[in-house]
């Protein structure tokens, strides 16, 4: 079987109180990094997996966080990770001499 990698961003928007808890839950998960949160309770998240179905898991961990009001799924890439390592060359400089 050929190795994986998910990318998916979320934005999160929880009670403003709760802000900061879910914050810590939500970094608290592999994978999962906290970029952006408003005292309004929205959240900035990316996730990253090895499979679908541990993104599908980790994205349901946040819904189902005490505070979380809902969790949108924005973006999500999957692909082998040789096709994420593979090295493409700049258009504006063929050679990779840049």
């Amino acid at each position: 079987m050929t190795a994986e990698l998910h990318i998916s961003s979320l934005v999160v928007h929880s009670t403003p109180k709760r802000v900061m808890l879910v914050s810590n839950v939500i970094a608290a998960i592999e994978g999962a990094q906290v970029h952006a949160k408003s005292d309004s309770g929205k959240l900035v998240v990316t996730l990253e997996a090895g499979t679908a179905e541990e993104m599908i898991s980790k994205v349901a961990r946040i819904q189902q966080t005490e505070g979380v009001l809902s969790a949108i799924l924005v973006y999500e890439c999957a692909d082998t990770l040789d096709a994420m390592n593979e090295v493409i060359p700049d258009a504006n400089d063929p050679k990779g001499l840049h």
